[in-house]
C-alpha cells in the first residue's frame, strides 16, 4: 500500500511507531484500571499509608505493562 504524503509533507507512521503508540495507549488504559482494581484491593484487606501506596504502584505497574503488551501485540497484527 503506498504511504499518503499530506500538503506539508507529513508522512503517515511506520509499523514500529504504531505498535509503540499501541503500548503506550494500553499503557495508560492499564494504569487507570490498576488504580482502581489495586486501591480497592488493598483497602479491602486493610493497607493503609505507604504500604497501600506501594500496593497500588504496583499493581497499576502490572496492569500496565500487561494491557500494554496486548495493544502493542494488536497493533503489530494491524501492520
Amino acid at each position: 500500500m503506498p504511504v499518503a504524503v499530506g500538503p506539508y509533507g507529513q508522512t503517515q507512521p511506520n509499523c514500529f511507531d504504531r505498535v509503540k503508540m499501541g503500548f503506550m495507549m494500553g499503557f495508560a488504559v492499564g494504569m487507570a484500571a490498576g488504580a482502581m482494581f489495586g486501591t480497592f484491593s488493598c483497602l479491602r484487606i486493610g493497607m493503609r499509608g505507604r504500604e497501600l501506596m506501594g500496593g497500588v504502584g504496583k499493581t497499576m505497574m502490572q496492569s500496565g505493562g500487561t494491557f500494554g503488551t496486548f495493544m502493542a501485540i494488536g497493533m503489530g497484527i494491524r501492520c
